[in-house]
Formats: C-alpha cells, sequence, structure tokens
C-alpha cells in the first residue's frame, strides 16, 4: 500500500484555513486522483487559541514553523507565512536541508530568493512548488512550465494585483476620486496591511518576476523591474483614457530583448475592446505569447481563500503523484543572470499636463515635444481651472526616452503648471 502523503502547514490564515477545509472535504477525491491519501500531521501559527472556525484538535502543533519543517513525521512542508524573510524562510530552508519538499504561496520569498532556494531544493533532489504565488486560482505556473514548454516565449503579460484592478475600475463606475476608492477598498479588506505592497505594484511585481524567470530561464530578478504604482493616476485620467477609447490598468509586461530582460509593472493604457480593456474588479488576466502557439489568455480569481487554497492543493497533488521538475523549469544552475533593460520598444504615450493661459502656450508645448522627437497624434484641451487649462495629448510611436526629454525640458516652458503625467498606450 503506498504510504500517505504527510504535510505540515505553516500559516492558518484565509488561505491555511482553506486548504484545510479542503482536504477534509475531498479527502477521498484528492486519494482517488492521486493514487494515495494525503494527510495533516501538524500545524503552525502564531496563536494556538484563536479561533478559526475549523477544529484543529487532531493535529500536532507546532509554535515556531522550523520546528514543523523538521518533523519526522511531514514529508512536505506547506508554507504560508507570508514575507521574504523571517520564519517564512527559515522554516523553508530548513525543510530543504532535510531534503522536504516544499509547497508555498510566497510571492515575496520567491522573487527575492528564488534562485538560492531554487539551488538548494534542487542539491538536495526536493521541489519547491508555487502554483499559489503568482494570480490565486489562475494555474499559470502549470501553463509556463508545463502546457507551453514546447514554445520559445515571446511576452508575457497581465493584470497581477486584483486591488488595484478593483481600484481603477471602481474609480471609472463611480466617477469618484483616488483617495476615496482608496478608503473604500482599505476599509472593504482589499488591501495588504502595507496598503503600498498594492497600490504601488509591488505584490505584482514579485509575481512578474517569478513569471519571467520561468518564461525566459533567467535568475529572478525583482530589482530589475520598472516600477510604479498607481497612485499618480487621477479620475481627469480614468474619464479621459475612456473618451478616447482606452482603459487603464496596472500592467505587469516582461519579454527578452536584444539588449537583455525587459521587466514593467506600470499603469498603461489598452484599448477597451482588449479582454484586459474589460477586465472588471478584483479579477486577475494573464496573456501568454508562445513562437507556435501564439497568444493564450487566462483569467480567473486573483486573491482570496479558495482560489489560493486550490492551487496550494495542485501543488500537494503533483507531489503526491510523484510529479517532480526544476523549481524554474530547468535546473538553477543553469538560469542565466540576465541583463535589466529599460524599455526601448516604440509605443504610443498618454500625456496629461496643465497649460497656463498665455498666448502662445501650446505652440511651446508642441515645440518642446517635437525637438525630442515626439509627434503629436491627438491632442485635446478642456475647460479652464482658475489660470491653466488640462491638455491631454496621445502621441504617436516613440520611446519612453524621448518621451522623458520632453517632460524633463516642459519646466523650461515657463507654461507648464505642475508636474505632467506620462503613460504607456500598451499594444494587447
Amino acid at each position: 500500500m503506498t504510504k500517505p502523503l504527510r504535510l505540515g502547514i505553516a500559516g492558518l490564515g484565509t488561505v491555511g484555513v482553506g486548504v484545510v477545509q479542503i482536504l477534509r472535504k475531498q479527502a477521498a477525491l484528492l486519494e482517488a486522483r492521486t493514487g494515495r491519501a494525503v494527510v495533516i500531521s501538524a500545524v503552525s501559527a502564531r496563536s494556538k487559541t484563536k479561533d478559526r472556525g475549523v477544529n484543529l484538535s487532531s493535529y500536532a502543533w507546532e509554535d515556531d514553523p522550523v520546528d514543523l519543517a523538521k518533523r519526522d513525521d511531514v514529508d512536505v512542508f506547506v508554507e504560508l507565512i507570508g514575507g521574504d524573510e523571517g520564519p517564512a524562510k527559515d522554516a523553508t530552508e530548513a525543510a530543504l536541508a532535510l531534503g522536504k519538499d516544499v509547497v508555498t504561496a510566497n510571492k515575496a520569498m520567491l522573487a527575492m530568493h528564488g534562485q538560492a532556494l531554487a539551488l538548494a531544493a534542487e542539491e538536495k533532489g526536493c521541489v519547491i512548488k508555487y502554483e499559489a504565488a503568482v494570480a490565486g486560482g489562475i494555474p499559470v505556473i502549470k501553463a509556463l512550465g508545463e502546457g507551453l514548454a514546447g514554445n520559445e516565449i515571446t511576452r508575457v503579460m497581465g493584470v497581477m494585483n486584483g486591488s488595484c484592478n478593483y481600484i481603477l475600475t471602481r474609480m471609472e463606475d463611480s466617477g469618484l476620486p483616488y483617495a476615496d476608492i482608496f478608503a473604500e477598498a482599505d476599509g472593504l479588506g482589499y488591501l495588504e496591511a502595507d496598503p503600498q505592497l498594492d497600490v504601488g505594484g509591488i505584490d505584482a511585481a514579485h509575481k512578474l518576476a517569478i513569471l519571467s524567470s520561468l518564461a525566459f530561464g533567467t535568475q529572478v530578478n525583482f530589482a530589475g523591474i520598472e516600477l510604479e504604482g498607481i497612485g499618480r493616476v487621477s479620475i481627469e485620467d480614468i474619464h479621459a483614457a475612456a473618451d478616447m477609447g482606452y482603459k487603464i490598468k496596472l500592467l505587469g509586461v516582461a519579454q527578452m530583448t536584444g539588449r537583455g530582460l525587459e521587466q514593467r509593472m506600470q499603469p498603461c493604457l489598452v484599448p477597451d475592446t482588449s479582454p484586459l480593456g474589460q477586465l472588471q474588479g478584483g479579477t486577475n488576466m494573464l496573456v501568454l505569447e508562445g513562437d507556435a502557439v501564439g497568444q493564450i489568455v487566462l483569467r480567473g480569481a486573483g486573491a482570496g481563500a479558495g482560489p489560493t487554497a486550490s492551487a496550494v492543493l495542485s501543488d500537494i497533488c503533483d507531489i503526491a503523484r510523484g510529479h517532480r521538475g526544476a523549481v524554474f523549469g530547468q535546473p538553477a544552475k543553469t538560469l542565466t543572470a540576465a541583463t535589466p533593460a529599460l524599455s526601448q520598444r516604440p509605443a504610443p504615450y498618454y500625456i496629461r499636463m496643465a497649460i497656463t493661459d498665455k498666448p502662445g502656450a501650446l505652440a511651446k508645448v508642441a515645440a518642446v515635444l517635437g525637438e525630442a522627437g515626439v509627434s503629436i497624434d491627438r491632442m485635446r484641451q478642456y475647460g479652464h481651472v482658475n489660470d491653466s487649462a488640462p491638455v491631454l495629448i496621445v502621441t504617436h510611436k516613440t520611446t519612453r526616452a524621448d518621451i522623458d526629454h520632453a517632460l524633463a525640458a516642459f519646466g523650461a516652458t515657463s507654461v507648464v503648471a505642475g508636474e505632467p503625467v506620462a503613460l504607456r498606450i500598451e499594444e494587447v
């Protein structure tokens, strides 16, 4: 008889409890699908007495997740603590050192320490599975690592943070400014304890770094991502984008170029008729492009107890079935240290600025753009506010370097009030 697969679960928040509940509810189904029983030996969390709505008395308890990882009756360490340092990392390293497989939902830990952890796992012949670390219930890790293994991936793109997508779509639907919707999202519990992880794009960038490694055979490099959050997106930008046939999304894009690996996480305009443009609320969407398959789109819940626990269980089932494999799709020692590359691929840009009410003001703006090599496609001027008027410009395809050159030069014109906002219009 095949021995049961014995789990040690560290972290009993909504996802950890969700995993426990699925394991209990679907015990027979999981055994039928994997060929062996999947059982929980022990658990760990910060508080043993907290009421989590599920009876944990039948499992051994460890106050320290490192002790949990070292237990003789734990075959797979399930890390659901979170954080790139501290107990999560310490316990994961302890499990790997003993040759135990790890299942984790910890995007931050993998984004910051993925290469070292992968080397440690492969040295001991064990695996790290992390489907739940990226896009919740969407099986994008398996899609890249298995379903598209025969493809040269040309681009990975998507909306990877549901909280930001909620804020941006809610701003458009309600007509309310960013600050109001931010407060609403925080009150609903949609934001992390440190909201900057969400609205600053950090959470989504962690995910992009992991996907880039898997897609392009490179070492995880979070530091190489061009990162900008959504805090500067105004309700005026939302309305203006809609008026011109676009939606604003916090968009992650990764692609390998002749200059190196380009990774961007920043607000972009996308056509409102595109799949990304039509994405509403807290939903995530990943767009994967390969030389053989073309473009595929994956859409679903990017967070939440059920979807994320579902992804954790998929990894546990893989281990129960004996499915192994390199952490990032190929042996960690063969992953290249890709050169980070700033985006040089030409694209149209949206520029919003306030121009003072002076004769020749628009001509000065147009001259600055022309001197920077930026050609205007469309320009709109709206009603005056005090002594200035909002002006919106959509450029023809240009580079970010040329846009930055123009933005820097606007200050010398004496006709641009405040700091202009420039957003890339992404081809999807």
